[in-house]
């Protein structure tokens, strides 16, 4: 396959991240109940079931940890894009953590306060201390890490089959708080957003910041090896990946689903996330080697070319989806948090991420960086990047040394 169309399957991969992380997201901004193991007031309809079911099934945890895998790999592609151009990598990989910091920050207390910019760039500069490590070290430690991790959600678990039913009532006054303050003005939606991350930060410590981590390794090591890139590669291992996912991965995921769709709130809903931390990232794989074989089929390079669109400016889009979001269900534009019904929220995202998909062809095409994407790249090498598409220097497409993931 030409070189450019592997660059392209990759950044196709980003997007088809992208979409999955904002079907999660967008929950968290559409309702308050998100997470609370408790649903709003008004009662869901069989189709808002349906779907809760296949989000908790097939979105949730798993598109985040193929982000996060590409985050990895890009690392890769940046070490040599440095290299390529002879300049040093440390300083340039510092000022975009840097840039990801500061972005992410504002953006949490803005926005969204499950942002992962800040996540990814404290992440980053952990990779970098372990860069030197051999592919066998690196591949254990991400075990450990979803293992110890798995362990501890299952201690939890125990822990919590033996103590008092959680506050219902507690509960429901700390929901309408934060609806009352979202659909506020922009001091009181702020001054939530900080609330909010105050409660984020332990399942951020102790869930999020583990497994992106391992799969930042995961995604580093194959990315030492080019390994998306190479056709041989892909397909050597693709059947193995297939299996694993959908023999050891699905099952896990809807045992997930079911705990947290019957049971929540429960302790079995917190066994159900220890099972989903094992078995997840054998469904990404799946995923991700499913997606990789329609795309070597050539018989979609017209939906390839544009999902990579998405991908290549993927920090803005992801920064533009918690925008819309915010205007939508916060006191910024509608306020409508809590006021649309699941199967509604999940069509808004459908059609979010279209939008995205098609504003990102007609961009990508006539410049060679998101906005801010552009802004990150010049942080990143110290000097103005040509912005406009077709000029004397235009970024490589695999250097996507500028994207979140």
């Amino acid at each position: 396959m030409h070189k450019k169309n592997r660059i392209s399957d990759i950044d196709a991969l980003r997007g088809f991240a992208l979409f999955g992380i904002l079907q999660v997201n967008i929950l968290a901004f559409s309702s308050v109940f998100y997470g609370t193991g408790l649903v709003f007031e008004n009662a869901r309809s069989g189709m808002d079931a349906v779907l809760a079911f296949l989000i908790s099934a097939v979105f949730e945890l798993k598109f985040y940890l193929l982000f996060s895998f590409l985050f990895g790999y890009s690392v890769t592609l940046q070490m040599r894009s440095a290299e390529k151009a002879g300049a040093a990598y440390l300083p340039r990989m510092m000022r975009r953590q840097v840039g990801l910091l500061l972005i992410g920050s504002l953006h949490a207390m803005v926005l969204f306060h499950g942002d992962i910019l800040v996540t990814y760039a404290v992440l980053g500069l952990l990779l970098l201390l372990v860069r030197d490590w051999s592919n066998t070290a690196m591949l254990w430690l991400a075990c450990v890490l979803l293992f110890v991790t798995s362990l501890f959600w299952f201690f939890a678990a125990y822990s919590q089959s033996g103590m008092p039913e959680q506050n219902t009532a507690t509960i429901l006054y700390d929901a309408q708080a934060a609806v009352t303050a979202y659909r506020g003005g922009p001091l009181s939606i702020v001054t939530q957003h900080i609330v909010d991350l105050q409660s984020f930060i332990p399942v951020l410590l102790l869930l999020q910041a583990p497994c992106a981590f391992a799969a930042f390794l995961i995604g580093f090591v194959v990315g030492r090896h080019n390994g998306l890139a190479r056709p041989d590669h892909v397909q050597k291992y693709r059947s193995r990946m297939l299996g694993w996912g959908f023999g050891i991965g699905l099952p896990g995921s809807l045992f997930y689903a079911c705990a947290t769709q019957f049971a929540p709130g429960t302790s079995l809903e917190t066994a159900g996330l220890a099972v989903s931390i094992l078995t997840a990232p054998f469904l990404t794989m799946a995923f991700m080697a499913s997606i990789l074989a329609l795309l070597n089929t050539g018989k979609v390079n017209w939906s390839r070319d544009r999902l990579a669109s998405a991908g290549r400016m993927a920090l803005t889009n992801y920064l533009m989806q918690s925008f819309v979001c915010a205007a939508i269900f916060h006191g910024y534009g509608f306020g409508f948090v809590d006021r649309i019904s699941l199967t509604w929220t999940v069509c808004i995202a459908v059609g979010i991420f279209g939008l995205q998909v098609i504003i990102s062809h007609w961009w990508m095409a006539r410049y060679a960086y998101g906005p801010v994407e552009w802004l990150l790249r010049s942080l990143t090498i110290g000097r103005w990047p040509q912005w406009k598409a077709g000029g004397v220097v235009t970024p490589h497409p695999a250097d996507p040394s500028d994207r979140t993931g």
